[in-house]
């Protein structure tokens, strides 16, 4: 039992990492259609630079609680420069294009920002500083550390005021309008491209925050971290309904449990064939499932192919 609540523990942390990076493939793909295949660099970013912040200033005598506050702001401010910069730059001009060249340019856009982040970071894996407290707590034989409870709680937080902000403001109607009939919602003064713009910037502030949390976990971050991170976060998205914001945190929380659960007991039955070495082929093979049997997610709704 405290082998399987700890496994739970750990899909738990690790799905709302997920759900944070789902969430910004989802709100693009419901208002543009499109797949921002570059989400996982700019995660990669965030992470760099909150380090990067937080390293600068970890010897410098500013109080812990607010180095680590100047690192996420950092990360945040810069993360939602590069979103929009995407935006305006890469994926604007082809609004109208037809879909394979936006596809595309999402890729070439993360090969360019990873292999920027290269240049200006090197190829070496850099390590977190000791910023958090390493403090442990018993829950029926498995442990959480102070880190995890501080991963869950703050994405539950921005996820549950990403839903308010949608749900219940004036900017949450344009985005949804947006959504549902571009043409249309400008004809009722919606502008349009800031919508858009926006939406990029607010899942790139929120993909600061999981690139923190991701190196804050590992105690380590890379260039290269968010190929596969993204790769994951989009998986979680196809699970839970891409497009759907409930969806996104649904297959982000789902898609967690299945890696941590998967890596621990289905390695323990093939001997360690199939152990924490292979966790991130589950992630693959509920994407395939998903695609084959399910292609609209678990809550995800059928709609028209969009021109």
């Amino acid at each position: 039992m405290d082998i399987l609540i700890q496994q739970i523990i750990n899909g738990l942390v690790l799905g709302s990492i997920y759900a944070l990076v789902a969430l910004g493939y989802t709100m693009v793909y419901g208002i543009m259609g499109l797949i921002n295949f570059a989400h996982g660099e700019v995660v990669m970013i965030g992470a760099m630079v909150a380090l990067m912040t937080i390293k600068l200033l970890f010897n410098s005598g500013i109080p812990l609680p607010l180095v680590i506050a100047i690192g996420v702001l950092a990360a945040i401010v810069v993360c939602m420069v590069v979103g929009y910069t995407i935006e305006r730059v890469a994926y604007r001009p082809l609004r109208r294009a037809p879909k394979l060249a936006p596809l595309i340019t999402a890729i070439g856009i993360s090969i360019i920002l990873q292999n920027l982040a290269m240049l200006i970071w090197g190829r070496s894996y850099h390590s977190f500083p000791p910023v958090f407290p390493a403090t442990q707590y018993e829950i029926l034989g498995a442990t959480i550390t102070t880190l995890q409870i501080a991963i869950v709680v703050i994405a539950a937080l921005m996820m549950a005021g990403l839903i308010i902000l949608i749900d219940r403001t004036r900017l949450g109607r344009a985005m949804r309008a947006t959504s549902e009939n571009p043409p249309i919602a400008q004809l009722m003064g919606v502008n349009i491209n800031q919508i858009i713009s926006f939406t990029f910037v607010i899942g790139s502030a929120l993909a600061a925050v999981a690139g923190l949390m991701v190196s804050a976990n590992y105690s380590i971050a890379h260039y290269s971290m968010g190929a596969l991170l993204g790769m994951k976060a989009f998986t979680a998205a196809v699970l839970g309904g891409i497009g759907n914001i409930a969806g996104a945190v649904l297959g982000g929380i789902l898609l967690g449990l299945i890696e941590s659960l998967g890596a621990g007991y289905i390695g323990d039955l093939t001997g360690g064939v199939f152990g924490s070495n292979y966790q991130d082929v589950f992630a693959f093979i509920v994407l395939i499932c998903v695609l084959v049997f399910k292609p609209s997610g678990l809550i995800g709704e059928k709609v028209s192919e969009r021109a």
